[in-house]
């Protein structure tokens, strides 16, 4: 298995750079399969989604397709997959940001009661507390 950075996994659905587009993807199809997947973790997914809205201007729909087709793919494997589910139906069902949902929901898998955040948004679901 190998890590994927961030910059990898931009190039596999960006064209910004058609070089390292053309080298990102050849890179994942010749060396990622179900066997022997590409890793990508909580950190890289979440920075992957920054990159998207805020430089490339994709919608909250288009980010929840792109992380809907990673979590599918069977040459990819996301960190705490079982989350990123969760995360992503949480993220189509509000107006939260998808890291601060993922958060809440790696936090209660690790036994927390709640997640504290001064985030307006987040602190509307479930899980979370305002901190006023």
């Amino acid at each position: 298995m190998i890590g994927l950075d961030t910059n990898v996994i931009v190039r596999i659905f960006v064209d910004d750079d058609p070089q390292q587009a053309r080298l990102a993807r050849a890179f994942v199809a010749g060396k990622c399969s179900r066997d022997d997947p590409g890793f990508i973790d909580r950190v890289a997914l979440c920075e992957l989604i920054w990159v998207l809205a805020s430089v490339h201007g994709y919608g909250r729909p288009a980010i929840a397709d792109v992380i809907e087709k990673l979590a599918a793919n069977q040459a990819m494997r996301l960190e705490d997959i079982d989350l990123v589910w969760l995360a992503l139906r949480d993220y189509r069902a509000s107006s939260a940001d998808f890291a601060d949902i993922l958060i809440g929901h790696v936090n209660r898998a690790r036994g927390c009661e709640s997640t504290a955040t001064f985030d307006r948004k987040a602190a509307r679901l479930e899980g979370f507390v305002r901190v006023t």
